[in-house]
């Protein structure tokens, strides 16, 4: 569980790096949807996922199975968008996280 200290850290690097982008539609999350993002986190920490407007109707139930099925923490959730954020110890430039 992140801190507000660390939530902040990590938007603030958010917004200055250009982190990996992902979006999502109408569908429904699917494996291959999951096994990607789980991808992304374990080689970045840190990632956006969109929703397209056509998905808003949905999105809370989005993030809450994205963050169940990738055992991450949410960052931000800022209009369609929110940052997803999971440490992984083993990557060799990983974010170091204010206490």
């Amino acid at each position: 569980m992140l801190n507000n200290k660390q939530k902040n850290y990590l938007r603030k690097i958010s917004y200055q790096n250009d982190i990996l982008k992902f979006n999502i539609g109408k569908n429904t999350i699917t494996n291959t949807v999951l096994d990607t993002l789980d991808k992304a986190l374990v080689a970045h920490e840190l990632i956006k996922v969109s929703f397209l407007k056509s998905s808003s109707d949905n999105k809370n139930q989005f993030i809450l199975d994205l963050l169940s099925n990738l055992s991450c923490d949410l960052v931000e959730e800022k209009g369609n968008t929110i940052i997803l954020y999971r440490a992984n110890p083993e990557l060799k430039n990983k974010i170091i996280l204010p206490k």
